[in-house]
């Protein structure tokens, strides 16, 4: 893995002046943890144009953003009654397997791990047991109904988590559904109350040090100069800092992962609103449906190479629920990421720093994960080179695992009814994918970094799925006696039910607690 160091360029220059350009969520997310953190004399300008459009079509979550608006001081209720947004417990995965069949990826956790065991490994020796005859057929049931999570979604129901950590409430995680231009408007109504200086313009000209070869200034169409000691690209896949003037290359992951075109069309809403993102299995790609209080968002992602474009659209029109909203929104992407994200004195954030397919709604979170270790790094008294290396290996290792995660729902496919799917299902996959597939085919054992957005549990889940099922289990779990594994494992099943059964309904809860108004 080759990173640059951000070598040649003066180290002892102190940050004073922070120059963002572009908007959107992921421009507004910035400002808004820069001004939460950064010295009282620092300045902070953000460069955006009304002309320029926002792709406001990421409207699906994952549980990190929880933990960003607590940063911020943002209440939830709030943050949900603004952008009206709608509670997330998982993803419904439909087709992706094979045709008719369906998994969900829940956020929460299973059962409850031990000191000694994942809860997974007592699952996969219960199993055995039922295949041996040496316990009751009837417990041998899908994981997800030891998932809070997956049941309550199943039964349209949500809570908070609460009650301490050992009760089972406290395995819920969840995340939002929710309209990402509102939320970007919310959080650049934040970031102006702390400072935050907004210039209406569109970047024309970058001007470098021509000693250092870092970043000056930016010339706005409207001549306007800006200075600063930190720029922050956050202009899209136009990347018009780090690519247009520092010449960053692009690491390109499309023979992993082949979709780059995408579809967006809103919807009238549907009541009352699932609390999961469904993501369906097409031809060429698959669609989404992301449910708001007041709307359905509808997206197909496909493989231009593989695709028709007219079918495409139909498939779309076709499969999304409720009376469309608008026309559909043509996107392009590219797969993949910078060499550097962080470039002399330019970070690239969103966007502009890379992309990966959002089929585990990881592109806000991408931003979120660029800004806090930025934030955790920041050059308040000058650059330092081996931080700024730092950063790029973190955040490339963020994306190489995110990738690793995204491949293995295509790469684990039984499905070879079109072209697309004979591609992905039999082509080449990441070294990093293949031997944790390996490890735990052979003992059930999922190997997970300390800094992996998924957890074991979210791996175990897109396993199991799409049929990736171990060998063994963990042989040190024989030392569970069979008569208290039978017994914990029954009482734990109906407790979790019982316990998803007693949830409020998802629709009632949005209405006590954090209703938009019509």
């Amino acid at each position: 893995m080759s990173v640059g160091v951000g070598s040649g360029f003066d180290s002892d220059t102190s940050v004073n002046r922070v120059v963002i350009v572009g908007g959107g969520t992921s421009g507004w997310m910035c400002a808004a943890a820069i001004a939460r953190i950064s010295p009282p004399e620092t300045s902070i300008t953000l460069i955006e144009s009304d002309e320029i459009g926002v792709i406001g079509v990421g409207e699906a979550s994952i549980p990190p953003l929880v933990e960003f608006n607590e940063f911020l001081g943002l209440s939830e209720n709030d943050v949900l009654r603004e952008c009206q947004g709608t509670f997330k417990l998982g993803i419904e995965f439909v087709d992706w397997r094979k045709p008719g069949e369906r998994y969900f990826h829940p956020f929460g956790f299973y059962g409850r791990d031990t000191p000694e065991f994942p809860f997974h490994q007592l699952w996969l020796r219960l199993n055995d047991l039922v295949k041996r005859g040496q316990a009751p057929a009837e417990l041998s049931a899908p994981i997800n109904e030891y998932s809070l999570c997956a049941l309550a979604a199943r039964l349209g129901r949500f809570s908070q988590p609460h009650g301490g950590n050992e009760t089972i409430l406290s395995t819920m995680r969840h995340a939002y559904h929710f309209d990402a231009m509102r939320y970007g408007q919310m959080l650049r109504r934040y970031a102006e109350q702390r400072g935050v200086q907004r210039i209406e313009g569109r970047v024309d000209s970058v001007q470098l040090h021509p000693d250092r070869g870092d970043i000056r200034s930016v010339t706005l169409r409207e001549q306007s100069v800006v200075e600063g000691e930190l720029f922050i690209d956050c202009s899209g896949f136009k990347a018009l800092l780090l690519e247009g003037a520092l010449n960053s290359d692009f690491i390109d992951w499309s023979h992993y992962l082949p979709c780059d075109r995408a579809l967006a069309l809103p919807t009238t809403g549907s009541a009352p609103p699932d609390p999961f993102t469904r993501a369906t299995a097409e031809s060429s790609g698959w669609r989404w449906r992301i449910p708001l209080q007041t709307r359905t968002g509808n997206g197909y992602v496909y493989a231009s190479a593989f695709a028709d474009e007219d079918e495409v659209h139909q498939q779309l029109v076709r499969g999304a629920e409720g009376e469309p909203l608008a026309e559909p929104l043509a996107l392009r992407f590219r797969t993949g990421h910078r060499r550097n994200f962080w470039l002399k004195n330019c970070v690239a954030i969103g966007l502009a720093g890379g992309f990966i397919e959002p089929l585990e709604s990881t592109s806000i979170h991408l931003a979120q994960v660029g800004i806090q270790r930025l934030v955790n790094l920041w050059p308040g008294r000058g650059f330092n080179s081996a931080e700024v290396a730092h950063y790029n290996q973190i955040m490339t290792a963020d994306y190489e695992r995110l990738r690793d995660f995204i491949v293995l729902h295509y790469s684990a496919t039984e499905r070879t009814d079109t072209e697309f799917w004979r591609y992905v299902g039999h082509m080449d996959i990441p070294e990093s994918l293949a031997a944790k597939l390996e490890i735990f085919r052979g003992s059930g054992r999922v190997i997970a970094a300390p800094d992996d957005l998924f957890t074991p549990h979210s791996w175990l889940a897109v396993m199991l799925g799409q049929g990736i099922y171990p060998d063994h289990y963990d042989a040190l779990v024989d030392r569970v006696p069979d008569s208290a594994l039978i017994e914990n494992m029954r009482l734990l099943k109906s407790s979790i039910a019982k316990t998803a059964a007693s949830l409020p309904s998802h629709e009632d809860y949005i209405r006590r607690h954090c209703a938009s108004p019509a």
